[in-house]
């Protein structure tokens, strides 16, 4: 039997592309030669929802171009990035669905990042932050800034707001690698995701 590939790497017609604009690279994992990178989007043009997440089927058919419209090889690709990008329409059922990448912008690179895991003990909706300790110790305590770029996936990967977190989640958080010297110390979150 022939070997094909199913998707094309252009669609024959704009209505069988899906496109989002500045989505965040949350994930990115191989297996043999395709790699698979996970998206999460607010501002999506042709979706039922207009914010989620979507895992991408990259391959050699995938054009990924840098902030200049230069080519990039796949392996360049880092999680943070902020990309535009276009996907088939037809997706799988899983969670997140899985669809074939057209095409990828990066549109910004990622700041060096730390990451932080550790039960929230406290949600503030209003000053916009999560209070987190990485241990048992309140002299571990961590207040995380939430803005409007930050991005909050529930345990299954799906975008939510920060009003779903609730003290004595196990969450883990990329953030910026610099911090106050207050106490105690605060940075700005640019992704939570609820672990348990």
């Amino acid at each position: 039997m022939d070997n094909f590939n199913i998707f094309p790497p252009f669609p024959a017609s704009g209505r069988n592309v899906i496109r989002v604009f500045a989505a965040v690279i949350e994930e990115i994992s191989r297996e043999r030669n395709t790699t698979f990178v996970t998206i999460s989007y607010r501002n999506c043009s042709g979706c039922a929802d207009p914010s989620g997440t979507v895992r991408l089927v990259v391959n050699q058919d995938t054009v990924i171009r840098d902030e200049n419209g230069r080519n990039m090889r796949i392996g360049e690709l880092e999680r943070g990035m902020t990309v535009d990008a276009s996907f088939s329409s037809a997706m799988t059922r899983s969670i997140p669905p899985q669809a074939q990448a057209f095409s990828i912008r990066v549109v910004r690179r990622s700041n060096r990042t730390e990451t932080t895991t550790g039960r929230i003990i406290e949600v503030n909706t209003r000053n916009n932050y999560i209070l987190v300790l990485r241990n048992q110790n309140l002299s571990s305590a961590i207040r995380f800034n939430v803005s409007p770029n930050t991005v909050i996936l529930d345990f299954f990967g799906r975008r939510t707001g920060l009003s779903s977190l609730r003290q004595g989640f196990r969450v883990r958080v990329e953030h910026a690698s610099f911090s106050t010297a207050s106490i105690p110390p605060q940075t700005t979150a640019f992704t939570i995701r609820i672990i348990r």
